[in-house]
């Protein structure tokens, strides 16, 4: 689908990024009954024929803010080597109490792709009442890993510090993102104080750990035969084959941090997914279930990568992530 969005909206709409997005419509924060339908395709064929006809209908980016929702833009969150690493930030104009936040983490296989593209989940988040930051980071072009990582973890610290000053609960803090941004986002669920990946970016001594992971269709292991053979892994890796650096794979990977006692994980997936296989989800669940973490897997049939640019899958994504968010980063009692 990938290929067909960026031929559909071509100019419009920029490089589309391989990462996540969300509808713009408002869905209640726990919605009760089974989750919204959103039936798959039998082959890449007959969704590509689908696609063709416009029997898919996309989802569109937001161009206002919706009343109640304040946007503070290219804020400085960390600064390393003189490079200035910026979020917008979206909160509730008006908040009785300080609320969980959310950082979105845009996806373009370390590579590409910016925050702009994550307006849309940003603002929609904000508008159910938490902070949310939609932030930028270095990309494996200007720096190999660990620079995302500890960039996306210099992210949270500086959240964290400012918390009193944007009303958020330091104790509740959930990051989420799609394709190379899952992959950051387990990184930092997973890899929680590991010194080597925090990096130089500001705010020292205060805590990058968050409270809950959202996946979207992310890489778990980099050392299986796919991501080893892969061009965008070998490019956020220095340009290092795997057996140049069969560490560096290791490390880089969200499988190598998971241990019992992380933060609870919503995984959602399609079947017909040939940038980021299936198995890397289901690898990861089986783990999160061995481990006793809790974890909710949408496994959906017939649907590719970026398949939440689809209306009706956006639908289903939306439900499964208020149902996780009103547990795992549960807002204040409304007053």
């Amino acid at each position: 689908m990938q290929e067909m969005i960026q031929q559909q909206r071509g100019r419009k709409a920029g490089a589309f990024w391989a990462g996540l997005l969300i509808c713009g419509s408002v869905m209640a924060a726990t919605e009760p009954g089974n989750p919204p339908e959103a039936p798959g395709y039998s082959s890449r064929l007959t969704l590509g024929a689908a696609f063709s006809l416009k029997q898919i209908k996309l989802i569109t980016q937001p161009t206002n803010l919706p009343p109640g929702v304040v946007e503070e833009k290219n804020l400085e969150y960390g600064n390393t080597g003189g490079h200035s690493l910026r979020l917008d930030l979206f909160h509730p104009e008006k908040t009785a109490a300080a609320v969980p936040a959310i950082i979105f983490i845009h996806g373009g296989a370390w590579s590409g792709g910016n925050r702009d593209m994550l307006r849309i989940y940003a603002i929609s988040y904000a508008q159910r009442g938490y902070v949310t930051a939609a932030i930028t980071y270095r990309l494996s072009g200007v720096a190999p890993f660990p620079a995302a990582v500890e960039d996306c973890k210099c992210a949270v610290r500086w959240l964290r510090a400012n918390a009193e000053k944007f009303r958020v609960d330091p104790n509740l803090i959930g990051v989420a993102g799609g394709s190379a941004g899952g992959h950051l986002a387990m990184m930092l669920g997973y890899a929680a104080d590991q010194p080597e990946l925090e990096g130089q970016g500001g705010h020292a001594g205060i805590s990058s750990r968050v409270q809950a992971v959202v996946n979207f269709y992310g890489v778990y292991d980099l050392t299986t035969p796919f991501a080893q053979k892969a061009g965008p892994v070998k490019k956020f890796l220095g340009g290092k084959t795997y057996d140049e650096a069969a560490d560096a794979y290791e490390k880089a990977s969200p499988r190598h941090y998971l241990q019992r006692g992380a933060p609870p994980t919503l995984v959602i997936h399609g079947t017909l997914d040939d940038v980021v296989p299936i198995e890397q989800s289901d690898d990861l669940v089986k783990k999160l279930e061995e481990l006793q973490v809790p974890h909710v897997y949408d496994r959906l049939p017939g649907w590719p990568h970026a398949m939440d640019a689809a209306e009706m899958v956006n639908r289903r994504c939306q439900y499964f992530m208020n149902q996780f968010f009103a547990r795992h980063l549960p807002l204040p009692p409304a007053k």
